[in-house]
């Protein structure tokens, strides 16, 4: 996928990035435990990422086509990055899309050294993507007996506390 670029996204056209990430994630959740009346990926929580410290947003194009984005913050003072979201828009899965939008983003910050990213534990297609498609390696696993001090003890976006108390954290290293 070699014309896929990154563009930042303007005020303008956040709202358009939050409803296609809630898509998102909204059916790949849907496939695995069938329709929820829960929105997954909560409007506040993406926003809550816009608004992070060092935070980047961008979707991810192919000529005029949005096939995906992606949220990351780079912290440059200690070369470290963090993806808090990315997604593949629906419909576009499955054609190297995701891989494209991260070597993107990686190509745009050489000055990170070390990348950390989470996933639910019950995306496995997330953890092999990170781990065998984008050379991530699994450093900690969340879950009731060992919680995530940065998420919300109440609540973990729509998800229910049972299935939304497992994540999985990854670290890359590049140099």
């Amino acid at each position: 996928m070699s014309d896929l670029t990154l563009v930042p996204v303007s005020p303008g056209s956040r709202l358009v990035f939050v409803e296609q990430i809630q898509e998102a994630f909204q059916v790949g959740f849907e496939d695995l435990y069938g329709p929820s009346p829960e929105t997954i990926l909560p409007t506040e929580d993406v926003e809550k990422s816009f608004a992070a410290p060092g935070a980047e947003a961008y979707f991810a194009m192919s000529g005029e086509t949005v096939l995906g984005g992606a949220i990351i913050v780079v912290q440059r003072e200690d070369a470290r990055g963090h993806l808090d979201l990315l997604y593949v828009r629906v419909g576009s899965q499955g054609r190297g899309t995701g891989q494209a939008i991260w070597q993107a983003v990686e190509r745009m910050h050489p000055e990170v050294s070390v990348w950390e990213t989470h996933t639910p534990y019950f995306e496995k297609r997330n953890i092999h993507f990170y781990v065998n498609t984008l050379g991530f390696h699994i450093v900690e696993f969340y879950h009731q007996a060992h919680p995530d001090p940065h998420h919300d003890a109440e609540r973990v976006g729509g998800l229910s506390r049972e299935v939304g108390s497992e994540f999985v954290r990854f670290e890359k290293r590049i140099r």
